[in-house]
C-alpha cells in the first residue's frame, strides 16, 4: 500500500470520528426541539454535550486540513464545487458555538429563546447537508479534463443526494437521542429512550434504502461487506435501545455511524471525486495526492500526534462520564 492509499485511509477514518462523535452533537441539537418539554430540561441535553461539543469539531478540522495537504486538487475541486453549501454549514457551526456559550449570559426569555432555536436550526441543517454533501461526491459530479467543477448548484439538488442528507439527519437524530438516554435520568432519559424507537424505525428504512441504492449502482465486495456491517447493527441498536441497555446501543449506533461511512469511502476507491461527465476525469488517489515527501512528512507527523489528541479526548470524556438531570440544573438568574 502506497502513502497516498494510507492517506485516503487516514482521511476516511478522520471522517468516521467526526460523524460519530458531531452525529450525537447535532442529534442533541435537533432533540431540543423534538425531546425536551422546558427550557431546564433544554439545559440538560445541551449540557450533556456541553462539556466535548467543541472537541468533537477538532476531528472535522483535522480531516479538512489532511484533505488540503494530501489531495490538494480534491480539496480544491470540493470546496470550489461545494461552495455554498460549506459555507452553509461553516456559518452553521460557527452560529452553534456562539449559542452554546452565550445562551445562558442574559436572563431574558426572548434572548434564551432565540438563541436556543439557533441550536436547533444549525444542528438541523449541517446534519442534513453532510448528507447531500457525500452522496454527491459518490454519486459524481461534473468535473472537466482540467479537475475543476463545472456544474451548479442545482446538480447537487437529486433524489440520491437528498435521501443522502435525510439518512444522516435522522441517523444522527436517532444517535443524538441513544445518546441522551445514556447521559441523563429520570423522565428525560425514558422519553428519549421511546423517541429513540420511533426515530430508530424511520432510520432504518431510510439508511436501507440508501445503502441497496449506492450497494447497486456503485458497489462492489468491499462494500457490501461494509454494508453487512451497517445493517445489523442499526437493528442491533434498536433492540438494546428498546430493552433498556442504553450502553449497548450507543456503541452499535456508532457502529452504525462507521460502518455506514466507510462503505461509501470503499465505494469510492481508488477514486476521491468521480466525474460525471468522463471516467477518464475522476480524481483518484494518484492523480490528486500530494507528492511522496509531502505524505512521508505527514505520516509521521500524524503518528506522533494523532495517539496524544485521542488520549486527551478520551480522557475528557471519562471525566464527565456521570448521567446529569433536571435536579442537577441550578438557575443561576
Amino acid at each position: 500500500m502506497q502513502l497516498h492509499d494510507v492517506w485516503f485511509v487516514l482521511i476516511a477514518v478522520l471522517w468516521i470520528g467526526y460523524f460519530f462523535l458531531e452525529g450525537f452533537d447535532f442529534g442533541i441539537g435537533v432533540l431540543t426541539k423534538l425531546l425536551a418539554r422546558d427550557r431546564t430540561e433544554k439545559r440538560v441535553l445541551i449540557n450533556t454535550i456541553g462539556p466535548v461539543w467543541d472537541g468533537n469539531e477538532v476531528w472535522l478540522l483535522t480531516a479538512g486540513g489532511a484533505t488540503f495537504a494530501a489531495f490538494p486538487d480534491w480539496y480544491a475541486t470540493l470546496f470550489s464545487g461545494f461552495y455554498l453549501p460549506l459555507l452553509l454549514i461553516l456559518v452553521c457551526l460557527i452560529i452553534r458555538g456562539v449559542a452554546f456559550e452565550y445562551r445562558h449570559k442574559r436572563p431574558e426569555d426572548r434572548w434564551q429563546t432565540n438563541w436556543e432555536h439557533a441550536i436547533f436550526w444549525t444542528s438541523l441543517i449541517p446534519a442534513f447537508l453532510w448528507g447531500m454533501a457525500f452522496a454527491n461526491i459518490v454519486r459524481g459530479v461534473k468535473i472537466d479534463q482540467d479537475k475543476e467543477y463545472v456544474g451548479s448548484l442545482l446538480d447537487l439538488i437529486n433524489v440520491y443526494s437528498v435521501l443522502g442528507g435525510l439518512v444522516t439527519l435522522t441517523l444522527f437524530t436517532f444517535h443524538g437521542a441513544v445518546f441522551a438516554s445514556l447521559k441523563t435520568v429520570g423522565d428525560i432519559r425514558d422519553r428519549s429512550r421511546k423517541l429513540a424507537a420511533r426515530l430508530g424505525v424511520v432510520t432504518a428504512v431510510l439508511a436501507l434504502v440508501f445503502l441497496i441504492w449506492t450497494q447497486v449502482s456503485r458497489g462492489d465486495g468491499k462494500s457490501l461487506v461494509a454494508m453487512a456491517i451497517a445493517v445489523p447493527a442499526l437493528a442491533g441498536a434498536l433492540g438494546f435501545n428498546r430493552a433498556g441497555r442504553e450502553g449497548w446501543a450507543f456503541a452499535l449506533s456508532g457502529i452504525t455511524i462507521a460502518a455506514a461511512v466507510a462503505m461509501l469511502f470503499l465505494t469510492l476507491f481508488p477514486n476521491v471525486m468521480p466525474s460525471s461527465l468522463d471516467a477518464a476525469w475522476n480524481l483518484t488517489v494518484t492523480n490528486a495526492s500530494s507528492s511522496p515527501y509531502t505524505l512521508k512528512i505527514m505520516t509521521w507527523l500524524a503518528g506522533v500526534a494523532t495517539p496524544l489528541v485521542l488520549l486527551y479526548q478520551g480522557w475528557t470524556y471519562w471525566v464527565f462520564r456521570k448521567r446529569i438531570g433536571t435536579q442537577h440544573i441550578v438557575d443561576v438568574h
